[in-house]
């Protein structure tokens, strides 16, 4: 019989409406391919519920389970009978998520941000853990790319429509460059690139190999690099993953012009374009000027005592 993890990617191969981030490949990429693991729900007819994890250890002693590196959403992924009464849906997924959490390795930490279609957590809260509600923007229906556009902020058409006049927009191959250009936004913030060009380039390359990411540039006739873009996606959603702007160049709107190229891109592959929202103001005021919606999702964790007190110092820091 084959263990869960082998048991999970035959689900994979299967089964399209697992989420990018959870899927099997992108968890070899981002965590290595012993770097993950996956806990599973079965009825006789297969797998009904899946949560894959990375497992860390941290500083000889703590198990972590924690998101890995790019990750904009994983946790719970459920197969619900057909024809579900509400109650009955309820009730199966008190079943199945808690036959999950019962299956979790010992951890003392446990943190993962989840797919903002899940919206139940009580089994999460009856087993003891907790849950702070975050968002990102969404545009749930691409189908109509001009009517998008009629729906941004009048300052980001006008910013859009001057970038075309000084830029034109590529797509390109080259990951180091898409990370050198991210790497200006976290100079420009005064804060340390969070990931390496190798771990970067590893995800690149495993989203190249699947037809599921573009790289798009913003340059101007003299050849300056304005601005670049990173999109992945897949047929149910696309997601803003980086971008970067060159200093210089930042009052050129060659990022809202690359935002438009991307949405219209994706309007083509995918159902929906997620700008993984942060929770920084001024990129929020950005992200919600392209007439996304406000989209909740839950960041579900369970602390030891070790990790309560090392939390609460650093809020008090």
């Amino acid at each position: 019989m084959s263990n869960p993890r082998q048991k999970y990617r035959e689900l994979c191969k299967a089964e399209e409406r697992i989420p990018l981030c959870s899927r099997d490949w992108w968890l070899d990429a981002v965590a290595g391919p012993e770097g993950w693991d996956v806990v599973l729900a079965e009825s006789g007819s297969g797998v009904v519920g899946a949560l894959p994890y990375v497992l860390k250890r941290k500083w000889l002693f703590f198990n972590v389970i924690q998101m890995p590196r790019f990750s904009t959403g994983m946790g719970v992924w459920l197969q619900y009978p057909p024809d579900q009464k509400y109650h009955s849906r309820l009730s199966f997924e008190a079943r199945v998520i808690s036959e999950l959490i019962e299956q979790l390795p010992p951890f003392h930490r446990f943190f993962q941000r989840f797919q903002p279609d899940f919206t139940n957590w009580l089994p999460f809260f009856w087993k003891g853990f907790e849950q702070t509600t975050r968002y990102t923007y969404v545009l749930k229906d691409l189908s109509d790319p001009e009517a998008l556009f009629r729906g941004f902020r009048d300052n980001i058409r006008r910013e859009i429509r001057k970038a075309a006049k000084i830029v034109s927009v590529c797509e390109s191959e080259d990951a180091g460059l898409m990370y050198h250009m991210n790497s200006l936004t976290f100079k420009r913030q005064g804060r340390e690139m969070p990931f390496s060009l190798q771990e970067f380039a590893r995800l690149d390359e495993a989203l190249k190999a699947r037809n599921s990411r573009r790289i798009f540039l913003a340059k101007d006739q003299s050849g300056n690099l304005h601005s670049a873009l990173y999109l992945m996606y897949d047929a149910h959603c696309a997601y803003y993953l980086m971008g970067g702007s060159d200093p210089g160049f930042r009052n050129s709107g060659a990022a809202s012009l690359l935002m438009w190229e991307a949405i219209k891109f994706a309007a083509g592959v995918s159902r929906k374009f997620d700008f993984e929202g942060s929770m920084m103001a001024p990129v929020e005021r950005f992200f919600r000027a392209f007439g996304a919606v406000q989209t909740p999702y839950f960041s579900i964790y369970k602390n030891n005592w070790f990790f309560k007190v090392l939390d609460t110092f650093r809020t008090k820091k």
